[in-house]
């Protein structure tokens, strides 16, 4: 699991796919700092396990559902990525909960500068926008992000001008597609809402969704 606060960006040093899997060598500094092979790096929001270590990076395979689901197909070497090494038992927890596994792509629509921050309009398919509320959580690119507003097409966050130091999301240009990542809470809501089984059980309890029905079954 991570958190999507962002440890450093690293640069592709290779992409080496063979049909539609392979592996990547991301050169890296603060991320190797405890890191042994197996462990987990979130590389622009996806989780990576690492099969090799030298002295300025690591090596991770891909697999071919990574790139079908993830902007990773269209990286190259010497462009930036965000990473995130896995969320420490003993840390703080700054972000929320990412998995590390990309729901879909989205593409970037348009930047707006207002005052300190600026926002970014992000369009995306239905079925990610679906799990999208606003003043909820969203990962972009493995950004832990508030989502300010939602509308059918697309959604919107307002960037920090730390964040956007620190991260790629505002060196990216319109009709960019960024790796997306629904909050983990938000689909396991859906999946009780749409199995029959929240519907069967809110009948032995008269109908009523109660906050004690949430809390034994969420």
């Amino acid at each position: 699991m991570f958190t999507g606060i962002i440890e450093e960006l690293g640069t592709i040093r290779r992409l080496a796919l063979a049909g539609s899997s392979g592996s990547i060598s991301i050169g890296a500094r603060k991320v190797l700092n405890g890191t042994k092979i197996g462990d987990s790096i979130a590389v622009n929001g996806i989780c990576l396990t690492v099969t090799s270590l030298d002295a300025g990076g690591f090596t991770a395979d891909v697999m071919a559902e990574t790139i079908r689901r993830s902007n990773l197909g269209a990286a190259r070497p010497g462009e930036k990525v965000n990473l995130e090494r896995a969320m420490a038992a003993d840390g703080r927890f700054g972000g929320h909960l990412v998995s590390g596994h990309i729901d879909g792509t989205g593409r970037i629509v348009s930047y707006r500068q207002e005052e300190n921050a600026v926002w970014v309009s992000i369009e995306a398919e239905p079925a990610i926008l679906r799990l999208i509320v606003e003043k909820g959580s969203v990962c972009i690119d493995g950004i832990s992000l508030t989502v300010a507003s939602v509308s059918f097409t697309s959604f919107q966050v307002s960037v920090i001008p730390h964040t956007g130091e620190e991260t790629t999301l505002l060196k990216k240009k319109p009709g960019d597609l960024v790796n997306l990542e629904n909050d983990i809470i938000g689909k396991y809501v859906e999946k009780l809402l749409g199995s029959g089984f929240v519907s069967s059980e809110k009948k032995k309890n008269s109908g009523e969704m109660t906050v004690k029905f949430l809390e034994k079954y969420l």
